[in-house]
């Protein structure tokens, strides 16, 4: 494991590693050896990355991506910030876009934790809570040119996306990117006014699936937003009343 040169606005280490299995359970070894708030192990590759659905793994080409998970400390999880995940989501998304400002304006949030650029996933945002700690992970394709053919048509690099070649190198620059905008989100107080400008989806039709993967439990609505805490606003077809849904996915595939 070494030290990456990279600026950290937390005031904590950035290591990498060539190989992980995850970079979520090095990430919890480092919380557990008394790392401090803000530490981040990254990777060139992980043989066991996993998603907010466990039987849909992230299938990476080595020193391409960028999987990275950033160590963070609250003590207790009533001190957690509200909507951690989506806040995330909305540091990633504008880190993209200083990272490649061709791409201002087209890169999106779908709620819960994916970072759309089109109609194309490009990235994904997984966030567990442990004993007053949150472990943040993040998977960001960002030079990979090809995809398995069960993703061609739902995943896109950021190159990709851009119609520019991007250096593989490059990805810790962004990853410097988002810790700055991180930082400043975890912080802010109008992350939901933000967030609800480039939320995927937002005013369309949609398809949800409401509750655990495979619920099979479908609403079909209106998507008309976020709630205060992170919760997902559909007004369900034929009805006249807001609901409000804090589990489940959109299906758009």
């Amino acid at each position: 494991m070494k030290l990456l040169a990279i600026q950290n606005p937390f005031n904590a280490p950035v290591y990498h590693e060539e190989t992980v299995g995850s970079t979520m359970d090095v990430s919890r070894l480092l919380a557990a050896q008394g790392e401090k708030h803000g530490a981040v192990i990254t990777a060139d590759f992980q043989e066991a990355g996993r998603g907010r659905v466990r039987e849909r793994p992230w299938d990476m080409e080595r020193g391409k991506n960028l999987p990275c998970t950033i160590l963070l400390r609250y003590g207790r999880l009533e001190a957690i910030p509200a909507a951690i995940t989506l806040r995330t989501g909305l540091a990633v998304a504008r880190a993209i876009e200083d990272f490649v400002p061709a791409l201002a304006g087209k890169v999106t949030i779908k709620w819960p934790n994916d970072i759309m650029i089109g109609a194309k996933k490009a990235a994904g945002i997984l966030a567990e809570a442990e004993a007053g700690n949150v472990f943040i992970g993040i998977g960001i394709n960002v030079a990979q040119n090809e995809f398995p053919p069960a993703l061609r048509d739902k995943a896109v690099s950021i190159g990709g996306a851009a119609g520019i070649p991007i250096a593989p190198e490059t990805r810790f620059a962004l990853l410097e990117k988002i810790l700055a905008r991180l930082y400043r989100e975890l912080a802010a107080t109008d992350w939901r006014e933000r967030l609800l400008e480039r939320l995927y989806k937002k005013g369309e039709p949609v398809c949800f699936i409401d509750g655990a993967a495979g619920s099979n439990r479908a609403v079909e609505g209106r998507l008309d937003g976020i709630g205060p805490g992170g919760e997902l606003l559909i007004t369900p077809a034929g009805e006249a009343r807001t609901r409000a849904f804090v589990t489940g996915e959109l299906r758009v595939y």
